[in-house]
């Protein structure tokens, strides 16, 4: 209102000032007419907008603020304002978001992805993470109301959280389980195809879920840089103008032309027309905290009637659900009833059952707790199983990673300990089969484990990731000897890897650190070079800091003259640096973190 009649008192004056010459001018000056035209034009064109409420920019920060803060020095004010949704120390930090009314238009999440379910830090101090369930139930709350309502973009900084391929076995099992029933395989394949419109298995399509309507949502569809490569990549963009794309609602060419080599990718939420919007729908029976348990194991039996594929598409919901049943809540009538119901569904047991033994090994296990919680099997034949399971593991010729991460993680408690076959099957006497072994305690699979983060052979050296992600090297004395044999070995994509796995420790021991210093000046590999930096890069930053002003020159230095050209060493280095097409980036990132301690 107040604008209109600043134009109308404008256009008055203007004619009030023209008008009576307007004639005059006419005979006598035709230029006094133009300009006086001109000045009554601009009296009645459009004032200046008044600046617009600023946009709100929510960061989650789990891990690297390199993200958030490229964000921040290229959006300031007046245009857009910061709010972070970690509270440090507190565990209901989203939940206190809500609270207070935070309303996001831009969403920048930063954080390791684990590829299912949750967003954590790599250094062990920091406690807050962030998971996907929480998300759902954010999303599907009105407990929570208006947090995500105005999104208009996500930016999800993490591995594979947009990765469009399935998270586990389900659609296999799926498959199985319509072929045991007697359905043709096209008619199992036609079922399949439909499944997987309506429910969504990978990470895109959760993400998708959890971020109805938001038109653009940006993720990495397998690795992405870590946290200071992604901040440089991030200013070179913001400084090309591509920050100008930033809160419009649109996927931004230049963001995803300057990450093509990472597999930046963009998508749209779901909408109510979208193939998946039953499959959210199902995903909020689980996630909205206004139902009820009963109302959820409602749901549940209500799953069971379908293909028993469906309810493994929702294990972790189901899961979750089971894991809120306390004594009190067992009480209830109605849980108690809907319980029972479920128990002593004969049908769905045996289904179920047969889906579990004709599974996976990680799945089989998933299962088979699953089935506990339900009531199908007690915690006797549960042990069974696994027992059973593990046996035909470590019988099988050829095991992997996943299988060494399986035992490894069964064992956390120790009630395995001392589980394996003492006798060897032909064929098993290699670091896979030890470091499962190690999980379950041995010692001589743990030597054998260790002697294989040096070998030649870049799968004996994932075997020993996988377990000294369980079990990592404390002893120093241990920690040297390990280091020195990786360090002799010969430039390869298994020596990148086993450099890795150092980093993996947050080292701080000088001599070690020392080593791989040399090792970079020595190797011939960028792909090498590209690891010892990510590894230095993990160190713990007091080494660093407490290192004399020379000692850091000489080390920057070294960083820049003895550097090796990408593309002229040994295969492709480790995939958490990117490799060495990205290896660079990595290096880059260290020579500035140690130009700015």
């Amino acid at each position: 209102m107040h604008r209109a009649l600043f134009r109308c008192l404008a256009l008055v004056a203007a004619l009030l000032w023209a008008g009576p010459g307007v004639a005059a001018a006419k005979a006598k000056d035709p230029s006094a007419l133009r300009l006086a035209q001109k000045a009554a034009a601009r009296a009645s064109a459009p004032a200046p907008a008044l600046p617009a409420t600023p946009r709100t920019v929510c960061t989650i920060t789990v891990n690297s603020a390199d993200e958030k803060e490229a964000f921040r020095r290229h959006l300031g004010e007046p245009g857009f304002r910061f709010v972070e949704l970690v509270e440090r120390g507190r565990r209901d930090w989203l939940a206190s978001a809500c609270q207070a009314g935070v309303r996001c238009d831009v969403l920048v999440v930063s954080g390791h992805f684990d590829g299912r379910n949750e967003f954590f830090a790599d250094d062990p101090d920091l406690r807050e993470n962030l998971t996907v369930d929480e998300l759902e139930r954010v999303s599907c709350s009105a407990s929570c109301p208006g947090l995500f309502e105005q999104l208009k973009e996500v930016y999800l900084f993490g591995c594979n959280t947009l990765n469009p391929h399935a998270l586990g076995s389900a659609a296999g099992e799926v498959m199985r389980e319509l072929v045991r029933d007697g359905h043709s395989r096209a008619e199992a394949e036609q079922y399949l195809r439909s499944l997987g419109e309506r429910q969504g298995e990978s990470s895109r399509d959760r993400m998708r879920q959890v971020f109805p309507g938001v038109p653009a949502i940006f993720g990495f569809a397998s690795f992405a840089p870590l946290g200071p490569v992604a901040g440089e990549v991030l200013e070179q963009v913001f400084k090309a103008g591509g920050a100008r794309e930033i809160g419009q609602g649109r996927r931004s060419p230049k963001l995803l032309s300057a990450f093509g080599g990472y597999g930046l990718t963009a998508v749209s939420g779901v909408s109510p027309q979208d193939a998946r919007a039953g499959s959210r729908q199902d995903m909020c029976q689980f996630a909205d905290d206004r139902r009820s348990v009963a109302q959820r194991l409602a749901f549940m039996q209500l799953l069971l009637q379908r293909p028993i594929g469906e309810l493994r598409l929702h294990i972790e919901r189901v899961e979750r659900t089971l894991q809120q049943l306390d004594d009190a809540t067992r009480r209830d009538p109605e849980v108690a009833r809907r319980l029972d119901a479920i128990a002593n569904d004969l049908g769905a047991r045996s289904r179920f059952l047969t889906l579990a033994r004709d599974s996976s090994a990680y799945e089989r296990v998933r299962l088979l707790d699953l089935g506990r919680g339900l009531g199908w099997l007690t915690d006797e034949h549960r042990w069974r199983e696994l027992a059973l399971m593990l046996g035909e593991l470590q019988d099988r010729s050829e095991i992997g990673p996943g299988d060494v991460d399986l035992a490894c993680t069964l064992n956390r408690s120790h009630d395995l300990d001392g589980a394996f076959h003492r006798r060897m099957a032909p064929g098993t006497d290699d670091v896979a089969h030890a470091a499962l072994r190690a999980c379950l305690a041995s010692g001589e699979g743990r030597q054998r484990t260790l002697a294989g983060l040096a070998s030649p052979a870049l799968a004996d050296v994932q075997a020993a990731q996988a377990y000294l992600r369980h079990h990592p090297i404390t002893d120093p004395a241990e920690l040297r000897s390990v280091a020195e044999a990786i360090a002799a070995m010969a430039p390869s994509d298994a020596q990148a890897h086993a450099v890795e796995s150092l980093g993996r420790l947050y080292l701080s021991d000088r001599s070690v650190l020392n080593r791989l210093v040399r090792l970079y000046a020595e190797t011939p590999s960028p792909a090498v070079q590209a690891a010892v930096a990510g590894t230095l890069l993990r160190a713990d930053p007091r080494v660093i800091r407490s290192a004399s002003g020379s000692d850091r020159a000489e080390l920057l230095r070294l960083l820049r003259e003895q550097r090796r050209p990408l593309g002229n060493g040994h295969g492709k280095g480790g995939a958490s640096n990117g490799g060495a097409a990205n290896g660079g980036g990595i290096i880059d990132a260290l020579i500035r973190q140690l130009e700015n301690s």
